[in-house]
């Protein structure tokens, strides 16, 4: 009796253990990560690995060519630039001056090889004082901001 309540207690402890593995393992792979340009260009370790990278567009050598499905531009950081070439599919929201996210890695040449390319939706992010009403009374409903309650 006493040997099998060892065994009981070794499986179990070795369940909890794998569980709390497979947890942590599939938290840490659903973490939305990516890298500000800046942090990019100063450390070194990032160079040869498969990144995101965060930045804003450079409308300065902004060359979207939906037809081939490429683009070429800068994106930049508050103080650094890394050149970037994307292909595929170009979102319509895709323009200068426009916070993006792209996915990829730094080839030989110092360009950013991207595959995936994310627009940041600026509406999200609107200052709700955009939507107040001059005059200094209640707030101007617009499309953007339905009255509470309604179905549209």
């Amino acid at each position: 009796m006493r040997a099998m309540h060892i065994k009981l207690t070794l499986a179990g402890i070795v369940l909890i253990a794998g569980v709390t593995y497979l947890a942590i393992a599939g938290a840490k792979s659903g973490w939305d990560y990516h890298l500000p340009v800046d942090q990019f260009v100063t450390d070194t370790q990032y160079r040869t690995q498969r990144v995101r990278l965060c930045g804003t567009v450079d409308a300065e050598g902004l060359v979207s060519t939906p037809a081939t499905l490429t683009a070429s531009f800068s994106l930049k950081g508050d103080k650094q630039r890394v050149p970037v070439v994307y292909h595929g599919v170009i979102p319509e929201m895709f323009q200068a001056e426009r916070e993006v996210v792209v996915e990829g890695r730094l080839n030989d040449a110092g360009v950013f090889q991207a595959d995936v390319l994310m627009t940041k939706c600026a509406s999200k992010y609107e200052d709700e004082k955009m939507h107040k009403n001059p005059a200094g009374g209640a707030p101007v409903r617009t499309a953007a901001s339905p009255a509470v309650g309604s179905a549209s």
